[in-house]
């Protein structure tokens, strides 16, 4: 942060106790009720949108103690009260009574499955720190990242239009997603963005939840009309190939495992995708090659505030650890990345001194027409199909382990919303030129008995609930071998070198050769 940027938050954070002074006003005009709003049930009492997501920020306590701070409490306009009791507050505070001093912070735009939920920072126990610390720091203050599509070659100028009215200099944004500028802010505070060079207006926005904000349209990706993506993805595939026998080290059976959120993380991430669903730009593919198919159909980002990806980072990392077996250091968290209508995933493997063990973590996804599986090679390069549903996370090798998604995501206006992260052996970038750690299982490479199709119900399928009433009976694969889990592919495909790779891609391609995305728009039916 440079000696500008500390100055503007300095000013900002000066004038935001100026607002606080303002908030029985505020309480008052919006009517607030601090004392008396007795909530039974989190899921059934709260106020929730047409998409089951909290329509307000909440701040929640005990209902049995009118003397704690949170009860106390005067509320800004952006933020409402509920005092619990019974199932409510058990949901919140496990194994907390009516008459203990705890408040909890719930984030708008959270599943109602999961609205009781909270990150621990979002939690006061009244055992370390103020409540008015807790207020201001984990209520109030929330992060904002905003970047800059609406130039290439001037900066956007973000001002802070104080309580007063008076417009001060914030920061300057540089064009792309390099040029990303992430800050703290605080709820109800407002922002404009100018053209740096012009000073004309380019938007004027007010913060409601942790932000991502981008201002102007992000340019295509180059022109694909030159290119010959038919020999470069034949290419890239046995590049890949090569470069997934180098890794020789396994953690892991098969290479990959299914799972599932702590419910206080996925609520977390899901909110954050709904509060900013429609600031999606499109996704930066120049000069990383053709791993997404970027030419048919859009491929969309949404940065992550730098600070909640932190957080987020390192409770995944415990989640690895344990499934990895070895002490292991955070590396890398891309997204999120929402697919759409035709988008598919060439077969790679990814860094090998970076991503040793990672995580797909899907966060959202609707209008598909049929499943839209991740495929996963195990360490004797059979093809594993894992159908995913929000909130489920698969565990896998991803520098050792071939994985995909070669069959298009179908249905108009579909999206696929997942987060990647990504971790190695702590302190050891070399960790792929190394052995097996002691007590590293075995990886499953001659299996006994074989594999077969037949056919079953769908309850008896891992696959996803939402296709399971539409399929009734399937074909499934049975393996006399239990080691070889429940996501064997239908088609039993095991590839042994890498024109199998471009026979699977190709045999994986839409009849007409084109996945072109013509449905466009956001998604509000979540």
């Amino acid at each position: 942060m440079d000696a500008k940027e500390s100055r503007s938050n300095l000013m900002m954070i000066g004038s935001f106790l100026v607002w606080l002074s303002l908030g029985s006003l505020l309480a008052t005009l919006v009517k607030a009720d601090s004392s008396g709003n007795v909530i039974e049930s989190i899921t059934r009492d709260l106020e929730y949108d047409g998409n089951n997501k909290l329509k307000h920020h909440y701040l929640v306590y005990p209902a049995g103690n009118p003397d704690c701070e949170a009860a106390r409490k005067t509320l800004p306009y952006m933020i409402k009260s509920a005092a619990l009791s019974g199932e409510a507050l058990q949901a919140v505070f496990p194994g907390a009574a009516e008459g203990d001093c705890v408040a909890a912070c719930l984030e708008k735009g959270t599943d109602r499955s999961v609205a009781y939920a909270t990150m621990p920072h979002r939690h006061f126990d009244g055992k370390e720190g103020t409540f008015d610390d807790f207020w201001n720091d984990s209520c109030q203050a929330v992060e904002v990242c905003l970047l800059n599509y609406h130039s290439q070659t001037t900066p956007i100028k973000i001002s802070w239009i104080s309580p007063e009215g008076v417009k001060r200099d914030h920061l300057d944004i540089d064009f792309g997603e390099r040029g990303t500028r992430c800050f703290q802010s605080f709820l109800g505070h407002k922002f404009v963005a100018e053209d740096g060079d012009t000073g004309a207006l380019i938007e004027e926005i007010t913060i409601e939840h942790i932000t991502t904000k981008a201002f102007g349209i992000s340019p295509p990706n180059g022109n694909p009309a030159h290119r010959d993506f038919d020999k470069e993805i034949k290419d890239t595939l046995r590049n890949e190939w090569k470069r997934h026998q180098r890794v020789k080290r396994t953690f892991s059976e098969l290479g990959f495992k299914k799972g599932r959120l702590p419910d206080d993380i996925f609520a977390s991430m899901g909110a954050f995708y709904y509060n900013n669903r429609k600031n999606i730009v499109r996704e930066e593919w120049n000069r990383k090659g053709v791993f997404v198919n970027w030419w048919e159909t859009d491929c969309s980002f949404l940065q992550i505030p730098w600070a909640m990806k932190a957080k987020w980072q390192e409770r995944l990392r415990l989640l690895v650890e344990a499934w990895a077996g070895v002490p292991i250091e955070q590396t890398d968290m891309y997204g999120l990345r929402q697919y759409e209508h035709g988008a598919r995933l060439l077969t790679h493997v990814d860094r090998e001194s970076t991503h040793a063990v990672s995580l797909i973590v899907n966060i959202a996804q609707g209008n598909l027409t049929q499943p839209w599986p991740v495929e996963i090679n195990d360490h004797a390069d059979r093809l594993h199909e894992i159908i995913m549903e929000p909130g489920d996370i698969v565990y896998y090798e991803s520098a050792k382990c071939l994985h995909a998604r070669n069959r298009p995501l179908m249905g108009d206006n579909a999206y696929y919303v997942n987060l990647f992260t990504h971790y190695r052996p702590t302190s050891d970038p070399n960790w792929y030129q190394k052995s097996n750690h002691e007590g590293a299982p075995d990886p499953v490479v001659d299996v006994e008995g074989s594999c077969r199709l037949e056919q079953v119900a769908t309850s008896k399928v891992a696959t996803s609930k939402i296709f399971q009433e539409q399929l009734g009976l399937v074909e499934a694969v049975q393996c006399d071998d239990k080691r070889l889990g429940s996501y064997v592919s239908p088609t039993l495909f095991k590839a042994s070198g890498p024109e199998d790779l471009i026979k699977w891609w190709q045999m994986t391609s839409p009849p007409t050769g084109g996945t072109k995305n013509t449905s466009g728009g956001t998604h509000d039916e979540l």
